[in-house]
């Protein structure tokens, strides 16, 4: 009996072991800068699904969570238009991501037809990618280069009105990319709203 009851200890403690502390046993680790983003399937706002994998663009993407009542979002919501138009020049698709339990995919569209916003916005229901990338806030944004590897997250650039601009480093991260050097800054800290999960 009490070399059964040591062997139940035993076995015990090397599963503890083997587990990350504070991390339950089905919760996935968020995507390090480096690692490849796995595959993954949204509604945009009228409900159509759409995969990572068929919006990718020939040379990268680029995530940006969004959102549509955050002034902070809202104050880029040129900006990111403009990125999705040059970029996608270049082959690499720009993609929103609502992941605010707050703001129903209506909305989700309806703010996306005001605004202008051209480039397809997913709805995140559940917060599904959002905890997959770590996202915090919006926006904030992530380059994968044409394999999925992630190579840059964190802000679009340093000034939150665009008056006073002296870093793009989410620009530089393309452009670095593109150009086959290595990212210089691949995780400078987004700011903005946080994302108000479900």
């Amino acid at each position: 009996m009490r070399k059964l009851y040591a062997a139940a200890l035993l076995c015990a403690l090397a599963l503890s072991a083997g587990a990350p502390a504070g991390r339950a046993f089905d919760t996935p680790a968020a995507v390090a800068v480096g690692s490849t983003v796995a595959d993954f399937k949204l509604p945009d706002a009228d409900g159509k699904q759409h995969s990572l994998s068929s919006l990718r663009g020939k040379n990268g993407t680029v995530l940006i969570f969004v959102s549509t009542q955050c002034p902070v979002s809202n104050a880029y919501n040129e900006r990111m238009e403009k990125l999705a138009q040059e970029l996608g020049e270049k082959g690499v698709r720009v993609v929103g991501i609502n992941s605010n339990a707050t703001e129903t995919a209506d909305a989700v569209r309806q703010h996306a037809a005001e605004k202008g916003l051209t480039f397809t916005i997913l709805k995140d229901a559940g917060n599904r990618v959002a905890d997959q990338l770590d996202a915090q806030v919006t926006p904030e944004a992530y380059f994968l280069d044409a394999s999925n590897k992630l190579v840059y997250r964190g802000r679009i650039d340093n000034s939150r009105s665009g008056a006073a601009i002296t870093s793009q480093e989410l620009r530089e991260a393309v452009e670095a990319t593109l150009a086959g050097r290595p990212v210089a800054r691949p995780e400078v800290k987004a700011f903005g709203c946080s994302i108000k999960r479900g």
